[in-house]
């Protein structure tokens, strides 16, 4: 759906439409769950945007769609989306045909989030591993601090692709049961 027809569909949309979708109650689930998210530690309009893209029927909404439903700035969203894409919980897309950005929460958007931090999990060992020398090495309680920590965060990363194996296996059985879209 284009961007023009979205923005017509959502201010015709009735308040509740026929699959019973309640526009009342949608916005306040984004303003319940932006709160959550934001209490979680994920800045506050960013919180908002995300709770926002996957209340959307698609997913899908350009800056300016953002900038309407969350009745905010658009330099405010703009820092929000940057946010978003760089901790990997949305993606950023063209829309065919224009050169606007669309912004796209993935289908298994916290599944996506969480494994792009492997890279970073693997950066930071490898970050700490320098420091060990340079504190001393294990014969000194930071570098046993030190080694501790990478420990942990290979352990973590070991875990995370042993997840990852088995979240596949189970959200096909989860999706299997869903009716067709």
């Amino acid at each position: 759906m284009g961007a023009a027809r979205r923005a017509a569909a959502r201010t015709t949309r009735p308040a509740v439409d026929g699959l019973g979708r309640d526009e009342g109650a949608v916005s306040a689930y984004v303003e319940r769950f932006g709160n959550t998210l934001t209490e979680a530690g994920i800045p506050r309009l960013a919180s908002r945007v995300f709770a926002q893209l996957l209340a959307d029927d698609d997913g899908r909404m350009t800056a300016a769609e953002l900038t309407e439903s969350l009745e905010v700035s658009p330099a405010a969203i703009s820092g929000a989306v940057r946010y978003l894409t760089q901790v990997s919980m949305i993606g950023k897309e063209r829309e065919r045909g224009s050169r606007r950005d669309v912004y796209v929460v993935h289908t298994d958007a916290w599944h996506e989030a969480i494994m792009r931090r492997d890279h970073l999990l693997g950066q930071l060992s490898s970050g700490m591993q320098a420091g060990v020398d340079a504190v001393g090495g294990m014969r000194t309680a930071p570098g046993q601090r030190l080694r501790l920590s990478i420990e942990f965060l290979d352990f973590v990363a070991e875990s995370m692709a042993t997840m990852s194996i088995e979240w596949d296996r189970r959200k096909a059985d989860i999706v299997a049961g869903w009716p067709p879209s």
